[in-house]
């Protein structure tokens, strides 16, 4: 059922986009990033991305509708980056190295300030509010993921192992903004390849040919 803060309907997209609604877009991506959602203001998007507030209206009913399309963006981009990777990556154990070494990256990169989707669930703690159902279907596809590669590259448990993989990589993108970038780095690629040694009887990892 939707929660009482659901925004109104949100005009439909043309088939092509605005290059308006774009710079709303991309506007919010920036500001809402680094200096959170609620403590900005529509007026502050609206000047970061040059439009009038006719403008903003004329796409977006709301503030919360911006953001759930902030969101819903980051997520296209994750997927859509994820499924670049699998068509050119040999083998599952591959693929989920190259991811962890995408998240690794993110860490270690200026102005990071942790991961998109944790900062965004966080100002929104109903459930029910469209923000944090896009979270949780964001969150839901890479457990997903995750799970799935584990399965083809031989893990015993592949739910199991990726609940850990998840809680690794939340872990080291809350230390990366917290603490060291570097060492949340480090961390986050040797817990990973640890886990994954852990899990083979012999040691290996998961797809890693035996002598």
């Amino acid at each position: 059922m939707p929660s009482a803060t659901t925004p109104r309907k949100a005009p439909e997209r043309p088939s092509s986009p605005s290059p308006a609604r774009e710079r709303l877009l991309a506007a919010a991506g920036r500001v809402f990033y680094a200096e959170g959602i609620h403590a900005t203001p529509v007026d502050r998007v609206i000047e970061e991305a040059g439009v009038t507030r006719a403008t903003f209206y004329r796409h977006f009913p709301g503030k919360e509708s911006l953001v759930l399309a902030y969101v819903e963006r980051r997520d296209a981009e994750v997927r859509a980056t994820a499924a670049e990777a699998a068509e050119t990556i040999a083998t599952p154990l591959d693929l989920l190295h190259a991811l962890v070494a995408g998240v690794a990256a993110e860490i270690c990169r200026p102005g990071f300030r942790g991961c998109l989707f944790l900062n965004a669930a966080a100002e929104y703690p109903d459930p029910g509010n469209p923000v944090r159902v896009a979270v949780a279907g964001h969150r839901a596809w890479l457990r997903e993921l995750l799970a799935d590669l584990l399965s083809r590259a031989g893990h015993p448990d592949p739910p199991a192992g990726a609940a850990l993989l998840l809680m690794l990589r939340d872990g080291a993108m809350a230390a990366g903004y917290l603490e060291s970038p570097e060492s949340a780095r480090v961390r986050l690629t040797e817990a990973v390849s640890t886990l994954i040694r852990a899990d083979r009887p012999d040691g290996r990892g998961a797809d890693e040919p035996s002598s």
